[in-house]
Protein backbone atom coordinates (compact mmCIF):
# COMPACT_ATOMS: atom_id res chain seq x y z
CA UNK A 1 0.00 0.00 0.00
CA UNK A 2 0.83 3.53 -0.93
CA UNK A 3 1.88 5.80 2.27
CA UNK A 4 -0.89 8.76 2.39
CA UNK A 5 0.58 11.93 1.97
CA UNK A 6 0.97 13.64 5.44
CA UNK A 7 -1.35 16.73 5.18
CA UNK A 8 0.03 19.98 6.17
CA UNK A 9 -1.65 21.72 8.85
CA UNK A 10 -2.82 25.13 8.57
CA UNK A 11 -2.21 27.52 11.12
CA UNK A 12 -4.73 29.55 12.81
CA UNK A 13 -4.99 33.24 12.28
CA UNK A 14 -7.40 35.06 14.04
CA UNK A 15 -9.60 37.65 12.52
CA UNK A 16 -9.07 40.29 14.58
CA UNK A 17 -11.75 43.51 15.59
CA UNK A 18 -14.73 43.63 13.58
CA UNK A 19 -16.14 46.65 13.17
CA UNK A 20 -18.96 47.96 15.44
CA UNK A 21 -22.40 47.53 13.20
CA UNK A 22 -26.17 48.62 13.92
CA UNK A 23 -28.40 45.03 13.28
CA UNK A 24 -31.50 45.87 12.17
CA UNK A 25 -33.72 42.75 11.27
CA UNK A 26 -35.79 42.79 8.79
CA UNK A 27 -39.25 44.12 8.34
CA UNK A 28 -42.34 42.05 6.96
CA UNK A 29 -43.91 41.96 4.03
CA UNK A 30 -46.26 45.02 3.30
CA UNK A 31 -49.87 43.14 3.24
CA UNK A 32 -50.45 45.13 -0.01
CA UNK A 33 -54.31 43.17 -0.33
CA UNK A 34 -55.49 44.28 2.69
CA UNK A 35 -55.71 48.08 0.90
CA UNK A 36 -59.04 46.75 -0.45
CA UNK A 37 -60.06 49.83 -2.83
CA UNK A 38 -57.04 51.19 -3.18
CA UNK A 39 -54.91 48.19 -3.65
CA UNK A 40 -55.13 48.39 -7.89
CA UNK A 41 -53.75 52.15 -7.70
CA UNK A 42 -50.80 51.28 -5.27
CA UNK A 43 -49.70 48.15 -7.40
CA UNK A 44 -50.08 50.30 -10.29
CA UNK A 45 -47.71 52.92 -8.65
CA UNK A 46 -45.17 50.22 -8.03
CA UNK A 47 -45.07 48.40 -11.23
CA UNK A 48 -44.05 51.39 -12.66
CA UNK A 49 -41.63 52.80 -10.29
CA UNK A 50 -40.74 49.49 -8.62
CA UNK A 51 -40.17 51.10 -5.97
CA UNK A 52 -40.85 49.02 -2.19
CA UNK A 53 -44.82 48.48 -2.27
CA UNK A 54 -45.17 50.32 0.84
CA UNK A 55 -44.12 53.52 -0.34
CA UNK A 56 -46.93 53.89 -2.80
CA UNK A 57 -49.04 52.29 0.16
CA UNK A 58 -48.56 55.28 2.43
CA UNK A 59 -49.10 57.61 -0.39
CA UNK A 60 -52.28 56.30 -1.15
CA UNK A 61 -53.57 55.85 2.40
CA UNK A 62 -52.63 59.57 3.02
CA UNK A 63 -54.59 60.82 0.23
CA UNK A 64 -57.44 59.03 0.85
CA UNK A 65 -57.53 60.10 4.27
CA UNK A 66 -57.41 63.38 3.25
CA UNK A 67 -60.02 63.13 0.61
CA UNK A 68 -62.46 61.71 3.62
CA UNK A 69 -61.81 62.88 6.67
CA UNK A 70 -63.69 66.11 6.57
CA UNK A 71 -66.88 64.07 5.75
CA UNK A 72 -67.23 61.43 8.90
CA UNK A 73 -65.74 60.60 11.78
CA UNK A 74 -65.68 56.84 13.01
CA UNK A 75 -66.61 55.02 15.57
CA UNK A 76 -63.82 53.53 17.41
CA UNK A 77 -63.95 51.33 21.12
CA UNK A 78 -63.16 54.92 23.14
CA UNK A 79 -65.89 56.80 21.11
CA UNK A 80 -66.15 58.80 17.83
CA UNK A 81 -62.90 59.53 16.48
CA UNK A 82 -61.48 61.18 13.01
CA UNK A 83 -60.73 59.44 9.68
CA UNK A 84 -57.21 61.50 10.04
CA UNK A 85 -54.25 59.50 9.79
CA UNK A 86 -50.71 60.42 10.35
CA UNK A 87 -47.78 58.73 8.26
CA UNK A 88 -44.29 58.19 8.21
CA UNK A 89 -42.26 56.78 4.89
CA UNK A 90 -38.34 56.08 5.93
CA UNK A 91 -36.80 55.53 2.75
CA UNK A 92 -32.95 57.04 1.68
CA UNK A 93 -32.19 58.87 -1.35
CA UNK A 94 -32.77 57.43 -4.46
CA UNK A 95 -35.83 55.11 -3.86
CA UNK A 96 -37.76 56.95 -5.63
CA UNK A 97 -40.21 58.40 -3.05
CA UNK A 98 -41.37 61.27 -4.91
CA UNK A 99 -41.72 58.95 -8.17
CA UNK A 100 -44.19 57.14 -6.16
CA UNK A 101 -45.78 60.22 -4.62
CA UNK A 102 -46.42 62.07 -7.40
CA UNK A 103 -49.42 59.75 -9.40
CA UNK A 104 -50.88 59.25 -6.54
CA UNK A 105 -51.25 63.05 -5.61
CA UNK A 106 -52.18 64.14 -9.05
CA UNK A 107 -55.55 64.55 -9.46
CA UNK A 108 -55.36 66.54 -6.01
CA UNK A 109 -52.67 68.88 -7.39
CA UNK A 110 -55.11 69.23 -10.38
CA UNK A 111 -58.07 70.44 -8.18
CA UNK A 112 -55.65 72.80 -6.13
CA UNK A 113 -54.79 74.40 -9.48
CA UNK A 114 -58.44 74.78 -11.37
CA UNK A 115 -59.50 75.77 -7.67
CA UNK A 116 -57.05 78.59 -7.48
CA UNK A 117 -57.50 79.36 -11.29
CA UNK A 118 -61.39 79.74 -10.86
CA UNK A 119 -60.54 83.04 -9.13
CA UNK A 120 -58.86 84.74 -11.75
CA UNK A 121 -59.88 82.89 -14.97
CA UNK A 122 -63.19 84.40 -16.38
CA UNK A 123 -63.00 81.80 -19.36
CA UNK A 124 -65.33 79.52 -17.76
CA UNK A 125 -68.57 80.27 -15.99
CA UNK A 126 -67.50 78.85 -12.29
CA UNK A 127 -64.61 80.86 -12.86
CA UNK A 128 -65.71 83.65 -13.53
CA UNK A 129 -68.35 83.78 -10.33
CA UNK A 130 -65.11 83.36 -8.66
CA UNK A 131 -63.23 86.08 -10.07
CA UNK A 132 -66.44 87.96 -9.27
CA UNK A 133 -66.14 87.01 -5.63
CA UNK A 134 -62.71 87.90 -5.30
CA UNK A 135 -63.40 91.28 -7.15
CA UNK A 136 -67.00 92.11 -5.05
CA UNK A 137 -64.43 91.53 -1.73
CA UNK A 138 -61.92 93.88 -2.85
CA UNK A 139 -64.44 96.77 -3.39
CA UNK A 140 -66.18 95.80 -0.46
CA UNK A 141 -63.02 96.21 1.63
CA UNK A 142 -61.70 99.20 0.12
CA UNK A 143 -65.09 100.91 1.00
CA UNK A 144 -65.03 99.44 4.66
CA UNK A 145 -61.70 101.05 4.60
CA UNK A 146 -62.16 104.14 3.79
CA UNK A 147 -65.34 104.67 5.71
CA UNK A 148 -63.56 103.32 8.50
CA UNK A 149 -60.15 105.76 8.01
CA UNK A 150 -63.00 108.18 7.88
CA UNK A 151 -64.42 107.76 10.73
CA UNK A 152 -61.49 106.94 13.09
CA UNK A 153 -59.82 110.39 11.51
CA UNK A 154 -62.95 112.29 12.94
CA UNK A 155 -63.07 110.83 16.55
CA UNK A 156 -59.47 111.60 16.93
CA UNK A 157 -60.06 115.75 16.20
CA UNK A 158 -63.69 115.45 18.01
CA UNK A 159 -64.76 115.06 21.89
CA UNK A 160 -67.37 114.24 23.55
CA UNK A 161 -70.03 113.51 21.68
CA UNK A 162 -68.45 113.62 18.35
CA UNK A 163 -66.49 110.64 19.84
CA UNK A 164 -69.46 109.09 20.88
CA UNK A 165 -71.34 109.35 17.57
CA UNK A 166 -67.64 107.57 15.74
CA UNK A 167 -68.14 104.74 17.82
CA UNK A 168 -71.68 104.00 16.89
CA UNK A 169 -70.55 104.56 13.12
CA UNK A 170 -68.20 101.77 13.71
CA UNK A 171 -70.28 99.33 15.23
CA UNK A 172 -72.56 100.24 12.41
CA UNK A 173 -70.55 99.68 10.20
CA UNK A 174 -69.64 95.97 10.89
CA UNK A 175 -66.66 93.43 10.40
CA UNK A 176 -64.53 93.70 8.01
CA UNK A 177 -65.35 91.38 4.70
CA UNK A 178 -63.72 88.19 4.39
CA UNK A 179 -61.77 87.15 1.50
CA UNK A 180 -62.92 84.02 -0.57
CA UNK A 181 -61.07 81.00 1.30
CA UNK A 182 -57.83 79.71 -0.04
CA UNK A 183 -58.55 76.72 -2.37
CA UNK A 184 -55.30 75.26 -0.58
CA UNK A 185 -55.64 71.65 0.32
CA UNK A 186 -52.27 70.52 1.29
CA UNK A 187 -49.16 72.61 2.99
CA UNK A 188 -45.37 71.05 2.74
CA UNK A 189 -43.77 72.77 5.39
CA UNK A 190 -45.73 75.11 8.20
CA UNK A 191 -45.57 76.65 11.24
CA UNK A 192 -48.09 76.06 14.02
CA UNK A 193 -49.40 80.01 13.28
CA UNK A 194 -49.37 79.72 9.47
CA UNK A 195 -51.22 76.32 9.76
CA UNK A 196 -54.09 78.20 12.37
CA UNK A 197 -54.22 81.05 9.92
CA UNK A 198 -54.76 78.76 6.61
CA UNK A 199 -57.63 76.74 8.77
CA UNK A 200 -59.19 79.74 9.42
CA UNK A 201 -59.27 81.32 6.15
CA UNK A 202 -58.85 78.61 4.01
CA UNK A 203 -60.39 74.64 3.62
CA UNK A 204 -61.04 72.99 7.04
CA UNK A 205 -59.94 69.83 5.93
CA UNK A 206 -56.11 70.14 4.86
CA UNK A 207 -53.11 67.98 4.40
CA UNK A 208 -49.56 67.87 5.24
CA UNK A 209 -47.89 66.15 2.85
CA UNK A 210 -43.98 66.53 2.10
CA UNK A 211 -41.47 64.21 0.24
CA UNK A 212 -38.58 65.84 2.16
CA UNK A 213 -40.15 65.32 5.17
CA UNK A 214 -36.91 66.55 7.20
CA UNK A 215 -37.48 70.18 5.99
CA UNK A 216 -40.81 69.93 8.36
CA UNK A 217 -38.89 67.96 11.44
CA UNK A 218 -36.06 69.86 11.03
CA UNK A 219 -37.71 73.58 10.17
CA UNK A 220 -38.83 76.54 12.11
CA UNK A 221 -42.09 74.68 13.89
CA UNK A 222 -39.97 71.74 15.43
CA UNK A 223 -36.98 73.94 16.91
CA UNK A 224 -36.47 74.39 20.26
CA UNK A 225 -38.25 77.44 21.13
CA UNK A 226 -42.00 75.77 19.19
CA UNK A 227 -41.87 71.93 19.22
CA UNK A 228 -43.68 71.45 22.17
CA UNK A 229 -46.59 73.33 21.00
CA UNK A 230 -46.85 72.32 17.64
CA UNK A 231 -46.32 68.72 19.13
CA UNK A 232 -49.42 69.88 21.35
CA UNK A 233 -51.18 71.45 18.41
CA UNK A 234 -51.04 68.29 16.24
CA UNK A 235 -52.07 65.87 18.73
CA UNK A 236 -55.66 67.57 19.27
CA UNK A 237 -56.30 67.93 15.77
CA UNK A 238 -55.68 64.12 15.41
CA UNK A 239 -57.86 63.80 18.26
CA UNK A 240 -60.55 65.98 16.50
CA UNK A 241 -60.19 68.94 19.35
CA UNK A 242 -60.45 72.50 18.60
CA UNK A 243 -57.59 74.38 18.25
CA UNK A 244 -57.81 77.10 20.37
CA UNK A 245 -54.61 80.36 19.50
CA UNK A 246 -53.71 83.05 21.91
CA UNK A 247 -51.59 86.04 20.70
CA UNK A 248 -51.20 89.36 22.13
CA UNK A 249 -51.81 91.15 19.05
CA UNK A 250 -54.45 89.02 17.35
CA UNK A 251 -56.60 88.18 20.69
CA UNK A 252 -57.70 84.58 21.56
CA UNK A 253 -59.53 82.41 18.83
CA UNK A 254 -60.92 79.23 19.23
CA UNK A 255 -61.31 77.03 15.68
CA UNK A 256 -63.49 73.57 15.50
CA UNK A 257 -64.17 70.96 13.20
CA UNK A 258 -61.16 70.94 11.49
CA UNK A 259 -59.14 67.69 9.97
CA UNK A 260 -55.38 67.13 9.03
CA UNK A 261 -54.03 64.39 7.42
CA UNK A 262 -50.20 63.98 7.35
CA UNK A 263 -47.84 62.05 5.22
CA UNK A 264 -43.96 62.77 5.70
CA UNK A 265 -41.18 61.32 3.70
CA UNK A 266 -38.27 61.07 5.19
CA UNK A 267 -34.38 59.96 4.87
CA UNK A 268 -33.09 57.33 7.57
CA UNK A 269 -30.96 59.38 9.52
CA UNK A 270 -33.84 62.22 9.68
CA UNK A 271 -36.03 59.27 10.95
CA UNK A 272 -33.58 58.23 13.59
CA UNK A 273 -33.48 61.59 15.49
CA UNK A 274 -37.42 62.06 15.35
CA UNK A 275 -37.70 58.58 16.85
CA UNK A 276 -35.18 58.98 19.46
CA UNK A 277 -36.75 61.94 20.69
CA UNK A 278 -37.92 61.42 24.02
CA UNK A 279 -40.64 64.98 23.42
CA UNK A 280 -41.79 63.42 20.38
CA UNK A 281 -42.56 59.68 22.16
CA UNK A 282 -43.41 61.25 25.66
CA UNK A 283 -46.34 63.53 23.93
CA UNK A 284 -47.91 60.92 21.91
CA UNK A 285 -46.90 62.01 18.72
CA UNK A 286 -44.67 59.65 17.75
CA UNK A 287 -47.59 56.55 18.05
CA UNK A 288 -50.00 58.66 16.24
CA UNK A 289 -47.90 58.20 13.38
CA UNK A 290 -47.92 54.98 10.42
CA UNK A 291 -44.47 53.97 10.08
CA UNK A 292 -42.80 51.86 7.93
CA UNK A 293 -39.11 51.81 7.14
CA UNK A 294 -38.95 49.06 3.84
CA UNK A 295 -36.04 47.41 2.46
CA UNK A 296 -34.23 49.10 -0.20
CA UNK A 297 -35.60 48.04 -3.80
CA UNK A 298 -32.43 49.43 -5.31
CA UNK A 299 -30.62 47.66 -8.05
CA UNK A 300 -33.53 45.07 -8.57
CA UNK A 301 -35.69 48.05 -10.43
CA UNK A 302 -35.12 46.77 -13.96
CA UNK A 303 -37.00 48.81 -16.60
CA UNK A 304 -37.50 45.20 -18.57
CA UNK A 305 -39.84 44.61 -15.48
CA UNK A 306 -41.79 47.52 -15.40
CA UNK A 307 -45.34 47.00 -15.69
CA UNK A 308 -47.68 49.98 -16.42
CA UNK A 309 -51.44 49.91 -15.41
CA UNK A 310 -53.18 53.66 -16.58
CA UNK A 311 -56.52 52.33 -15.83
CA UNK A 312 -56.32 51.64 -12.74
CA UNK A 313 -54.16 55.27 -11.82
CA UNK A 314 -57.02 56.36 -13.71
CA UNK A 315 -59.54 54.97 -11.56
CA UNK A 316 -58.04 55.98 -8.41
CA UNK A 317 -57.75 59.82 -10.16
CA UNK A 318 -61.29 59.92 -11.10
CA UNK A 319 -62.12 58.37 -7.93
CA UNK A 320 -60.54 61.22 -5.78
CA UNK A 321 -61.33 63.96 -8.18
CA UNK A 322 -65.11 63.28 -7.04
CA UNK A 323 -64.74 63.18 -3.48
CA UNK A 324 -62.64 66.39 -3.66
CA UNK A 325 -65.84 68.07 -5.80
CA UNK A 326 -68.06 67.03 -3.58
CA UNK A 327 -69.01 70.04 -0.94
CA UNK A 328 -67.90 69.25 2.41
CA UNK A 329 -70.40 69.50 5.38
CA UNK A 330 -69.75 72.34 7.16
CA UNK A 331 -71.46 75.81 9.11
CA UNK A 332 -71.30 78.32 6.32
CA UNK A 333 -70.39 81.04 8.91
CA UNK A 334 -67.24 79.40 10.49
CA UNK A 335 -66.74 77.20 8.38
CA UNK A 336 -67.02 74.24 10.91
CA UNK A 337 -66.94 70.55 9.72
CA UNK A 338 -69.76 68.75 11.05
CA UNK A 339 -69.46 65.09 9.72
CA UNK A 340 -71.18 62.68 10.55
CA UNK A 341 -70.49 59.27 12.60
CA UNK A 342 -69.79 56.46 10.83
CA UNK A 343 -70.43 53.54 12.55
CA UNK A 344 -69.49 49.86 13.68
CA UNK A 345 -71.40 46.70 11.92
CA UNK A 346 -71.33 44.16 15.00
CA UNK A 347 -69.26 41.70 13.09
CA UNK A 348 -66.70 44.77 12.17
CA UNK A 349 -66.69 45.56 16.04
CA UNK A 350 -66.12 42.09 17.29
CA UNK A 351 -63.32 41.84 15.09
CA UNK A 352 -61.72 45.00 16.53
CA UNK A 353 -62.93 44.20 20.28
CA UNK A 354 -60.52 40.69 19.64
CA UNK A 355 -57.77 42.60 18.29
CA UNK A 356 -57.27 45.07 20.68
CA UNK A 357 -57.61 42.66 23.53
CA UNK A 358 -54.58 40.78 22.32
CA UNK A 359 -52.71 44.24 21.52
CA UNK A 360 -53.63 45.09 25.62
CA UNK A 361 -52.16 41.71 26.17
CA UNK A 362 -49.16 41.26 24.64
CA UNK A 363 -48.58 45.41 26.35
CA UNK A 364 -48.32 43.56 29.94
CA UNK A 365 -44.63 43.42 31.61
CA UNK A 366 -42.82 41.40 29.80
CA UNK A 367 -45.28 40.63 26.44
CA UNK A 368 -43.53 41.89 23.26
CA UNK A 369 -45.25 45.14 23.03
CA UNK A 370 -44.15 46.17 26.33
CA UNK A 371 -41.58 48.40 24.65
CA UNK A 372 -43.82 50.15 22.74
CA UNK A 373 -47.20 50.72 24.98
CA UNK A 374 -47.69 54.00 23.88
CA UNK A 375 -47.87 53.21 19.94
CA UNK A 376 -49.59 49.87 20.91
CA UNK A 377 -52.27 51.79 22.80
CA UNK A 378 -53.46 53.18 19.80
CA UNK A 379 -53.37 50.25 17.27
CA UNK A 380 -56.96 49.11 17.50
CA UNK A 381 -58.39 52.80 17.09
CA UNK A 382 -55.56 53.25 14.26
CA UNK A 383 -57.62 50.13 12.65
CA UNK A 384 -61.08 51.87 13.49
CA UNK A 385 -59.60 54.65 11.17
CA UNK A 386 -58.10 53.12 8.52
CA UNK A 387 -61.48 50.83 8.08
CA UNK A 388 -63.28 53.95 8.05
CA UNK A 389 -60.94 55.83 5.06
CA UNK A 390 -61.64 52.59 3.37
CA UNK A 391 -65.31 52.51 3.67
CA UNK A 392 -65.72 56.13 2.43
CA UNK A 393 -63.08 55.98 -0.26
CA UNK A 394 -65.27 53.02 -1.60
CA UNK A 395 -69.08 55.12 -0.93
CA UNK A 396 -69.10 58.11 0.60
CA UNK A 397 -72.36 57.55 1.97
CA UNK A 398 -72.03 54.37 3.39
CA UNK A 399 -73.58 53.60 6.99
CA UNK A 400 -71.24 51.81 8.84
CA UNK A 401 -67.79 50.19 8.55
CA UNK A 402 -67.81 46.35 7.23
CA UNK A 403 -66.24 43.19 8.59
CA UNK A 404 -64.07 43.06 4.86
CA UNK A 405 -62.69 46.74 6.01
CA UNK A 406 -61.90 45.96 9.33
CA UNK A 407 -60.42 43.01 8.71
CA UNK A 408 -58.23 44.50 6.13
CA UNK A 409 -57.66 47.40 8.25
CA UNK A 410 -56.23 45.21 11.34
CA UNK A 411 -54.00 43.78 9.05
CA UNK A 412 -52.59 46.61 8.35
CA UNK A 413 -52.72 48.32 11.72
CA UNK A 414 -50.47 45.12 12.55
CA UNK A 415 -48.37 45.74 9.93
CA UNK A 416 -47.72 49.07 11.52
CA UNK A 417 -47.44 48.06 15.17
CA UNK A 418 -44.69 45.44 13.82
CA UNK A 419 -42.78 48.00 12.36
CA UNK A 420 -42.46 50.56 15.16
CA UNK A 421 -41.82 47.16 17.04
CA UNK A 422 -38.46 46.99 14.92
CA UNK A 423 -37.54 50.08 14.34
CA UNK A 424 -38.14 51.03 18.15
CA UNK A 425 -35.70 47.77 19.04
CA UNK A 426 -33.12 49.34 16.21
CA UNK A 427 -32.88 53.19 18.01
CA UNK A 428 -32.06 50.74 21.17
CA UNK A 429 -29.50 48.91 19.35
CA UNK A 430 -28.59 52.31 17.35
CA UNK A 431 -28.17 53.88 21.00
CA UNK A 432 -26.33 50.57 22.36
CA UNK A 433 -23.66 50.47 19.44
CA UNK A 434 -23.02 54.50 20.10
CA UNK A 435 -22.34 53.55 23.42
CA UNK A 436 -20.08 50.62 22.41
CA UNK A 437 -18.00 52.82 20.45
CA UNK A 438 -17.72 55.96 23.01
CA UNK A 439 -16.15 53.37 24.74
CA UNK A 440 -13.93 51.57 22.16
CA UNK A 441 -12.45 54.77 21.41
CA UNK A 442 -12.31 56.06 25.30
CA UNK A 443 -9.96 52.25 25.41
CA UNK A 444 -8.19 52.81 22.97
CA UNK A 445 -7.17 56.85 23.23
CA UNK A 446 -7.74 57.44 26.68
CA UNK A 447 -7.16 54.23 28.59
CA UNK A 448 -3.57 53.02 29.44
CA UNK A 449 -3.99 49.76 31.47
CA UNK A 450 -3.61 46.90 29.20
CA UNK A 451 -6.93 45.35 31.03
CA UNK A 452 -10.11 47.05 31.81
CA UNK A 453 -13.03 46.25 34.63
CA UNK A 454 -16.24 47.35 34.73
CA UNK A 455 -16.11 49.93 37.40
CA UNK A 456 -12.98 51.16 35.91
CA UNK A 457 -15.44 52.01 33.25
CA UNK A 458 -17.83 53.07 35.25
CA UNK A 459 -15.84 55.49 37.60
CA UNK A 460 -13.80 57.15 34.69
CA UNK A 461 -15.24 56.14 31.15
CA UNK A 462 -17.49 58.66 28.81
CA UNK A 463 -20.41 59.66 30.39
CA UNK A 464 -23.04 57.75 29.28
CA UNK A 465 -21.96 54.76 30.51
CA UNK A 466 -21.34 55.53 34.22
CA UNK A 467 -23.79 53.09 35.45
CA UNK A 468 -22.96 49.40 35.69
CA UNK A 469 -25.72 48.36 33.47
CA UNK A 470 -24.96 50.34 30.70
CA UNK A 471 -20.99 49.73 31.15
CA UNK A 472 -21.46 45.96 31.33
CA UNK A 473 -23.50 45.87 27.86
CA UNK A 474 -20.96 47.83 26.35
CA UNK A 475 -18.22 45.75 27.24
CA UNK A 476 -20.37 42.68 25.68
CA UNK A 477 -20.83 44.48 22.59
CA UNK A 478 -17.56 45.04 21.94
CA UNK A 479 -16.53 41.64 23.46
CA UNK A 480 -18.40 40.12 20.59
CA UNK A 481 -16.91 42.51 18.18
CA UNK A 482 -13.39 41.01 19.38
CA UNK A 483 -11.90 43.95 20.73
CA UNK A 484 -12.43 42.91 24.59
CA UNK A 485 -11.10 39.29 25.47
CA UNK A 486 -12.55 37.89 28.60
CA UNK A 487 -10.12 37.17 31.75
CA UNK A 488 -10.59 33.75 33.45
CA UNK A 489 -11.84 34.31 36.94
CA UNK A 490 -9.30 35.02 39.39
CA UNK A 491 -6.44 36.34 36.81
CA UNK A 492 -4.88 39.01 38.54
CA UNK A 493 -5.27 42.63 37.73
CA UNK A 494 -3.37 45.52 38.67
CA UNK A 495 -2.52 43.64 41.79
CA UNK A 496 -5.66 42.12 42.38
CA UNK A 497 -7.69 38.66 41.61
CA UNK A 498 -10.61 39.86 39.33
CA UNK A 499 -13.88 37.97 39.39
CA UNK A 500 -14.63 39.41 35.26
CA UNK A 501 -11.97 41.31 33.59
CA UNK A 502 -11.35 41.81 30.09
CA UNK A 503 -7.99 42.56 28.01
CA UNK A 504 -7.96 45.34 25.16
CA UNK A 505 -6.95 44.37 21.56
CA UNK A 506 -5.21 47.26 20.61
CA UNK A 507 -4.62 47.52 17.17
CA UNK A 508 -2.73 49.78 14.23
CA UNK A 509 -4.21 53.92 14.14
CA UNK A 510 -4.95 52.92 10.57
CA UNK A 511 -7.53 50.35 11.37
CA UNK A 512 -9.70 52.38 13.58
Amino acid sequence: MNAQPLMKETPFTPEGPQPLVREIAAGAAYPVDALGPLRAAVEAVQGVTQAPVAIPAQSALAVASLAVQGFADVQTLGGTRPTALYALTIARSGERKSACDAPLMAALRDHEREQAKAQRDAMQSWAKAQRDAMQSWANAHALWKGERDRILLEARKGKGEKRTAAQADLEALGAEPEAPPSADRTVTEPTFEGLTKLFAHGQPSLGLFSDEGGQFLGGHAMNSENRQKTLAAFNDLWQGNPIRRTRSGDGHATLFGRRLAVHLMVQPGVARAFLSDPAAADTGFLPRFLICEPPSAIGTRMQANAKRDETALASFGARLRDILETPLPMEPETRELEPRTLELAPEARALLVGFSDAIEGAQAPGGNLAHISGTASKAAEQAARIAGVLTLWRDLQAPKVEARDMADAIDLAQFYLSEASRLASAALVSTEIDRAEALRRWLLDGWTEPEVLVRDVVRLGPNPLRESPKARAALGILEKHGWLVPLEAGTVVRGAARAEAWAIVKVAADVV
